[in-house]
């Protein structure tokens, strides 16, 4: 016979959708309103099942590569990034390009083609195979070296030690990037880091936060897609706080035995989850017991980004929206 305790529920904040987020699902919003379809994305335009659905169910075709978009379509660029080469067959195909890229994503590109020409040897750690990470490799891929772990670095050789320079995905742990930088400059003395720390603003605050809520909880929920690396973060985080932490798309997810004796449940959801989902899982929580819901407020994130120039203009022409405007999503 099961036990059911369960009284309480806490959300951490922020959680949620981040600025680059917003900004990339407004853009497929205002796509669909100003283009005749169809309308292509290139991946996933943020990595969360539930606002891809959405989308697709809307007409919106996502594919993976460029080769799948008819000549002149209009294509979406994810909020992940792309490479040089991507950009080069978008205009051999004459496609009329949207970029939804992160400006954090950007940033970390920028920094890595202004190392490259002042001849840096670029160590960027990050997750193989991830599209953040192909689109950083792709900006200088004859002197970008990939590494994921401490022990990757303790592999690595580089043409000139004394001139190497690291960068990272924006979506990992604090902890882990803290322990291969570290090891980079045990190994590389005269290591140069990024101006300002590569890791979003979005993922350090959701982390802090998560480590706090798992402080106070028995278990933690992070609602978010298993290929999403900031959700996938987020649950470890809770994991070495000590607290048992599940990854869940929604409350179909939610195992009964996960709550057997459970009086207080932890909530927190990745940059590319809707707060929607976080509302059906308390729906779920609160029709197996729980009574009180409460908010752990680490911070309050007002950072936004404006639409990228060349869909401003067509808006701009279209006199659908004052150009000015901060972004908002509707999803």
């Amino acid at each position: 016979m099961r036990e059911n305790k369960l009284r309480r529920i806490i959300l951490a904040a922020p959680r949620g959708f981040c600025a680059g987020v917003v900004r990339a699902i407004e853009i497929v919003e205002k796509c669909l309103e100003l283009f005749p379809p169809p309308l292509y994305v290139r991946k996933e335009i943020v990595h969360n099942q539930f606002v891809v659905n959405s989308f697709r169910q809307r007409g919106v075709i996502f594919v993976n590569e460029l080769d799948e978009v008819p000549d002149g379509a209009t294509v979406i660029f994810s909020a992940h990034g792309v490479s040089p080469a991507v950009r080069e067959t978008a205009r051999q195909k004459r496609l009329r390009t949207i970029d939804a890229t992160c400006p954090l994503v950007t940033k970390v590109h920028l920094e890595a083609l202004r190392l490259a020409q002042q001849g840096y040897s670029i160590i960027l750690i990050g997750h193989r195979g991830h599209e953040e990470v192909e689109g950083t490799l792709g900006e200088a891929p004859e002197c970008t070296y990939l590494v994921e772990t401490v022990e990757d670095v303790q592999a690595l050789e580089v043409p000139n030690p004394q001139k190497v320079a690291y960068l990272t995905q924006t979506t990992l742990s604090l902890w882990d990037t803290q322990d291969i930088v570290a090891a980079l400059k045990k190994k590389f003395p005269q290591l140069v880091g990024p101006k300002t720390d590569d890791i979003c603003y979005a993922t350090q605050n959701r982390q802090l936060a998560v480590r706090q809520l798992a402080e106070k909880v028995d278990v933690v929920l992070v609602i978010g897609s298993a290929n999403s690396s900031n959700s996938q973060r987020l649950k470890e985080v809770a994991q070495m706080a000590g607290t048992r932490s599940y990854l869940i798309d929604g409350p179909e997810d939610i195992k009964d035995e996960w709550l057997d004796g459970v009086e207080t449940v932890g909530i927190t959801s990745g940059a590319s989850a809707p707060e929607t989902l976080v509302e059906e899982v308390i729906a779920y929580l609160k029709a197996k017991g729980a009574q009180e819901v409460e908010e752990l407020i680490l911070t309050e994130e007002r950072v936004q980004f404006t639409l990228p120039p060349e869909l401003r203009q067509r808006l701009s022409e279209s006199s659908a929206v004052d150009e000015d405007l901060p972004v908002r999503s509707s999803l």
